[in-house]
């Protein structure tokens, strides 16, 4: 942390000084163009984004009100949900979840969830409606924004027209028939030459849910959440911003979870700071860090449990980080990026449990245990990388990167029994990682692609220090592994896409498709082992206990395809394709959470003013399970959704949908099962039945 936090300062105190000098040899202007933070990763230019990376920016007319983040994902294709509720929601990549992914907001701001359980997932404290694009890198074909082992999900927030300037502002309304729910946002700006401010604050109350069955689902929550943006332009050549947004989570029912959320509140800080056209060869340097704490109650006041012990877990998660980027171009054809990133992850907090009865006997005296959940965990991951461009033709680019991360981890209050496990002390890893890939433009209209990529990720907090929790799918205990390999994606992909003029009616056809394969080392997962003695409920099936460990041998291999066609000038039908197969090969059986053989059709209108469509989704039966980690087949089902909008007056956005149309009763292979809920077998937990929704939204 200090190597990353002196360089820092020797970058800002140098960009400084060559902003002063660049300055003075330049004219002022009534409008200055505003420096381009690093908060967006694909530019939409062919020569610069990373291989295989694309935008889903579909939000806006989308229409219907997220409940989290990750409900965005649903309709791009590729990505699944694993949901344990209507708050607690994961968004799955090709059967790469959690820390498999490196999910960041604006190119790099991270904000860890403090739950095991994960009832407070990263996309959980921010503002859904906040999020104007999302972009997806679909492996480790980058070393430029922190290890990655599955591929980069970037949450780019909404930004000001830089050029508008005064105060504007936007207030809208969202209303969903089933559960009764409501969305609320605000937001109101100022922007002059020098100096801009955003600042936003929403909130939503959705209820329980009913399923295809006309079953109710306790899956109520509300939200609070307010953000302050601030940009400063110190030169034309030199931006500084801040932001600051705050989240309140409060009453959130967890249906596939053990205990329900009290509180989830967390604050997040991050400052950015770039300076550009700089030197011939050193063309920009840009700096961010961020800082984000979560904090976090749950209990299992409302669940059937209570009557004979009463839970409240406390716990809390600090994530700190950084990074600092340089942009040489020691050439026309060459274009290099250097840096330093830190991350710094700690945890801690327990669970005090009031038990009343034990072993079928009521407790004249309720014993209090204290349960130690986190154990007061940290880890550091400093990560120092190059990637660089090169035009080996005007038509073709080769990247190439290399990266080293210094990971170290820690544990300072182990419980006694997992202090006897292992033997604690402080353990540094070293990992290197990299890619290669090239692209060629066939023509203005043809793109190929091809690509490896090795990433490497090593264990999380949960994985090397969990000690006898239910974090899983199955109702195991875990039990962590501080002695864990990092796991190893070597990912070859190779894909084409390409557009088309069309005739007759027909105005154009655009396609891609993309087919990967994935060699995994080390890959992690929990294996029963029967030497080790379950400690809570030790007489409640199952009575064995899971231990994290690496498997040998491990695969999968999959792809994704989209085709569409604009006709009649304002019409459009596309189509898409995803399938992953995952292979276990220690076990004999798929890797856990693997999702099935998806397809969508969707038959659209568009005009400037007005827009609709129709997206018929068909998923497959799902067979291919892990029966290890509890999984059972799952059904295929098929849903029609039903979308309009339009802007009836000017500045008035007027929306509404119909989503599961036929009120089909269903559940996603992904859903977690209810777990200690009355009238509830453990089940996987249903998805909504049919939902009316309605949008309003004013700008002025």
């Amino acid at each position: 942390m200090k190597i990353f936090y002196s360089v820092l300062l020797c970058a800002l105190i140098s960009a400084t000084s060559y902003s002063q000098e660049k300055v003075m040899s330049k004219k002022d202007s009534t409008k200055q163009k505003t420096v381009q933070l690093d908060e967006v990763i694909i530019t939409g230019k062919t020569k610069k984004d990373p291989v295989f990376s694309s935008i889903a920016n579909r939000y806006a007319k989308k229409i219907v009100q997220p409940k989290n983040v990750a409900d965005l994902f649903n309709n791009i294709n590729g990505f699944s949900v694993i949901k344990r509720g209507n708050y607690a929601i994961d968004p799955s990549f090709r059967g790469a979840q959690y820390e498999q992914l490196n999910i960041q907001y604006d190119g790099g701001t991270k904000a860890m969830h403090a739950c095991p359980n994960r009832m407070d997932p990263i996309t959980t404290h921010i503002i859904p409606e906040d999020i104007s694009k999302i972009e997806i890198i679909k492996g480790p074909y980058t070393v430029r924004y922190g290890a990655t082992f599955g591929g980069i999900i970037n949450l780019v927030t909404q930004k000001p027209n830089y050029d508008d300037y005064g105060f504007h502002g936007k207030v809208s309304a969202g209303f969903e028939s089933n559960g009764n729910s409501l969305v609320n946002l605000a937001e109101l700006q100022y922007i002059n030459k020098k100096f801009d401010i955003v600042a936003n604050v929403g909130y939503r109350d959705f209820g329980n849910y009913k399923d295809g069955f006309g079953t109710t689902i306790p899956s109520s929550f509300k939200s609070s959440d307010y953000g302050i943006k601030v940009g400063y332009n110190f030169t034309q050549n030199q931006r500084l911003k801040v932001d600051w947004r705050q989240s309140f989570g409060r009453d959130v029912l967890h249906a596939a979870l053990p205990m329900d959320t009290e509180y989830d509140d967390s604050s997040i800080l991050s400052v950015d700071y770039k300076i550009e056209n700089i030197a011939e060869v050193l063309k920009s340097i840009s700096v961010k860090g961020y800082h984000s704490y979560v904090d976090h109650l749950m209990t299992n006041t409302n669940r059937p449990s209570f009557m004979m012990m009463e839970a409240a877990s406390s716990v809390e998660a600090t994530t700190i980080g950084g990074k600092i980027e340089l942009n040489w171009q020691p050439s026309k054809a060459l274009n290099m990026y250097s840096g330093i990133d830190v991350m710094s992850i700690a945890r801690d907090g327990g669970r005090i449990r009031t038990v009343k009865v034990m072993n079928g006997t009521t407790l004249p005296t309720p014993m209090v245990f204290n349960d130690k959940t986190w154990q007061d965990s940290q880890i550091i991951d400093l990560g120092f990388f190059t990637e660089a461009k090169y035009s080996l033709a005007e038509n073709t680019i080769l990247t190439t990167g290399i990266r080293y991360d210094n990971v170290t981890s820690d544990i300072k209050d182990p419980e006694a029994d997992f202090a006897a496990m292992y033997d604690l002390k402080k353990r540094t890893e070293h990992t290197f990682s990299g890619n290669i890939s090239i692209k060629k433009m066939i023509s203005d209209t043809y793109t190929l692609e091809a690509a490896y990529g090795r990433g490497v990720r090593t264990a999380n907090m949960i994985e090397r220090f969990i000690n006898h929790f239910t974090v899983g799918q199955d109702p195991y205990e875990y039990v962590g592994n501080p002695d864990l390999k990092a796991e190893v994606n070597n990912q070859f992909e190779v894909g084409i896409k390409g557009f088309e003029e069309l005739k007759n009616g027909f105005n154009s056809f655009q396609f891609n498709t993309s087919v990967y394969y994935s060699y995994f080392e080390n890959y992690i997962v929990g294996i029963v082992d029967p030497t080790i003695t379950k400690k809570f409920n030790p007489t409640v099936a199952p009575t064995d206990v899971k231990v994290f460990q690496n498997l040998d041998v491990a695969y999968k291999t999959g792809f994704e395809a989209m085709a569409r066609v604009d006709f009649l000038d304002n019409y459009n039908f596309k189509t898409e394709f995803s399938y992953v197969y995952t292979k276990n090969n220690d076990l004999d059986e798929s890797l856990p959470l693997t999702p099935p053989f998806t397809t969508n059709f969707t038959l659209g209108f568009e005009k400037e003013n007005i827009w609709a469509n129709a997206q018929y989704n068909l998923v497959s039966k799902q067979d291919n399970i892990s029966e290890s980690f509890g999984e059972t087949s799952t059904e295929g089902y098929q849903t029609l959704d039903l979308r309009f909008g339009g802007i009836p007056i000017k500045n008035v956005t007027l929306g509404i949908a119909v989503l599961n149309v036929f009120d089909k009763g269903y559940n996603s292979h992904l859903n977690f099962s209810f777990t200690n809920q009355a009238n509830f077998g453990r089940t996987p937990i249903t998805e909504p039945g049919r939902n009316f929704s309605a949008f309003l939204q004013y700008k002025f």
